[in-house]
């Protein structure tokens, strides 16, 4: 953990923290800071994000009452719909696939913001990524391990293996990379700005690309890209103002966990970690049922917000859960049905952002756009082509969305922006990481290196430790319980103290990630 009176940033690469620090020391604010880290990780994390994917922020300015709440989800094409996929006879949106590419929402999300709430120019805050990819960065041991492990997903993608597989080989830990083709297009970026990336020769290059892949996109897609405020949505935990976006994304099932547990008591020295863990599989499983079931893009279908975020939901999930036994999740009857990288900021005037970055999965769609060296994410694969089912693909329609930024609050003041990586791990993650600190009375490091599990498609992965009965007490209760085989998500979170004002920033060990103080 790092403590500090001044600013803290917290990311998941070195290269990030020093930059956001940079921009900081230069003038910049939390907002100036947290794009330009987010901007370098697109460059030295190319496999969790990329200028081809999504953003989503939480910004709290210094003296506002609530956040300003941010999404840059990208919209599928104007032409897609489920009748058309049916006629084609397509009957899933693969990973690897261009109609799994929805147009990218990033750089509109990080222009917007920037110009609405920055100090510095779109040039200066990109001008460590370009640099980063231009003269090459060196590939860090959790980034080099995870390009190692995706590389056969590569193999078959041309243009991207002929970037990130060079002679055939992944690029290790401790070499040098560069990507020039990127450089030049951010390079386009910093200087013409949103229309830079949204028009032009950048525009047409992506959307030749994708059409003759097989995709639906259109220039006129592109132009009509645009990021937008959204309000956010909260809860209260243990005397703390929780706050996350709203759908399409599934902030909302993480507040749900926490409404749960905001009625039990898991600092009771008789809850065992195997009932610790129990409890919160049997939430994972019910919020996620729900989220499946209910969520999706508000300008197309309506999420019940607040029925989720009730007591009386609250009251049927505590009910749900047998402590004996592991239960099948079911939809509560009252309601109708219808790879990532994440940084924190605190600037010293006390402006605070939660801010993450996506391409989905890792590599994304492993589609790349051959002039401009864009690498599309493949957040189109969370869409439904069941005709009528609330996240069901549309044109002009944003995906379920598994990127959440959060923020803790109390009184009205930001307390800390926060964000835990690993897809759809988050949701449940969030829940997991508050609870380790205000249930378990745990420091913000201790909370981010915790053993952690997750409940997920019939599975419950569980991070070793030395407990070596932990799995067999799950099974023994109905779960296809396990040792994760690999670790599970990530995370940063500035907590700041009400009284003092000092900064304890941590990041994930599980990352090549560092917190950073002034």
């Amino acid at each position: 953990m790092v403590y500090s009176a001044r600013a803290a940033v917290a990311t998941s690469h070195p290269l990030a923290s020093v930059t956001a620090i940079d921009m900081l020391r230069r003038g910049g604010n939390a907002v100036d800071a947290a794009i330009a880290a987010i901007a370098v990780q697109c460059v030295v994390e190319p496999h969790q994000t990329g200028i081809g994917g999504d953003c989503f922020a939480l910004y709290m300015p210094k003296g506002a009452t609530a956040p300003i709440g941010l999404s840059g989800a990208g919209r599928a094409p104007a032409a897609a719909n489920p009748a058309w996929y049916a006629g084609q006879g397509i009957t899933e949106l693969a990973l690897d696939s261009p109609h799994s590419v929805t147009v990218p929402g990033a750089v509109a999300g990080w222009c917007r913001l920037l110009a609405d709430h920055g100090r510095l120019s779109l040039g200066d805050v990109l001008e460590p990524a370009i640099r980063c990819a231009r003269d090459g960065y060196v590939v860090q041991p959790v980034v080099g391990l995870d390009w190692s492990m995706e590389a056969p997903i590569l193999a078959g993608h041309k243009m991207a293996a002929s970037v990130f597989l060079p002679e055939g080989r992944p690029i290790p830990a401790g070499a040098m990379h560069r990507q020039p083709l990127l450089a030049a297009t951010l390079d386009i970026l910093a200087r013409d700005g949103h229309d830079g990336f949204y028009a032009g020769a950048v525009a047409a290059d992506m959307v030749e690309c994708l059409r003759a892949h097989g995709g639906l996109h259109s220039l006129q897609d592109f132009a009509d890209a645009r990021a937008d405020y959204v309000s956010a949505i909260s809860t209260r935990y243990k005397g703390y103002d929780i706050l996350e976006l709203p759908p399409s994304g599934q902030g909302l099932a993480a507040l749900m966990m926490l409404n749960v547990l905001d009625g039990m008591d898991l600092s009771d020295p008789a809850v065992s970690e195997a009932d610790r863990i129990h409890i919160l599989a049997e939430l994972a499983k019910l919020a996620y049922h729900h989220r499946d079931h209910l969520f999706g893009d508000p300008d197309f279908a309506a999420t019940p917000v607040r029925e989720l975020l009730s007591p009386d939901w609250a009251e049927f999930a505590r009910g749900r859960i047998d402590m004996s036994r592991a239960a099948a999740p079911t939809v509560w009857p009252e309601v109708t049905q219808r790879d990532t990288v994440y940084a924190c900021v605190i600037d010293e005037d006390g402006n605070a952002i939660s801010f993450i970055n996506s391409l989905f999965h890792s590599f994304g769609s492993r589609i790349m756009a051959p002039r401009t060296g864009v690498l599309f994410h493949n957040r189109g694969a969370q869409f439904s082509l069941v005709a009528g089912h609330p996240n069901a693909i549309a044109g002009g329609k944003r995906p379920l969305h598994t990127l959440i930024p959060g923020m803790v609050m109390k009184d009205g003041a930001c307390i800390a922006p926060f964000g835990v990586m690993g897809g759809p791990y988050q949701a449940a993650g969030h829940a997991e990481l508050l609870s380790n600190i205000l249930d378990l009375g745990m420091d913000v490091q201790q909370a981010l290196d915790a053993p952690r599990s997750f409940a997920y498609r019939g599975v419950l992965n569980v991070e070793r430790q030395p407990d070596a009965g932990l799995i067999e007490n799950l099974r023994a209760r109905g779960h296809d319980a396990r040792w994760s085989p690999t670790m599970i998500g990530g995370g940063q979170i500035i907590w700041r103290d009400p009284q003092s004002g000092v900064l304890a920033a941590a990041s994930d060990p599980r990352k090549d990630g560092c917190a950073l103080g002034l």
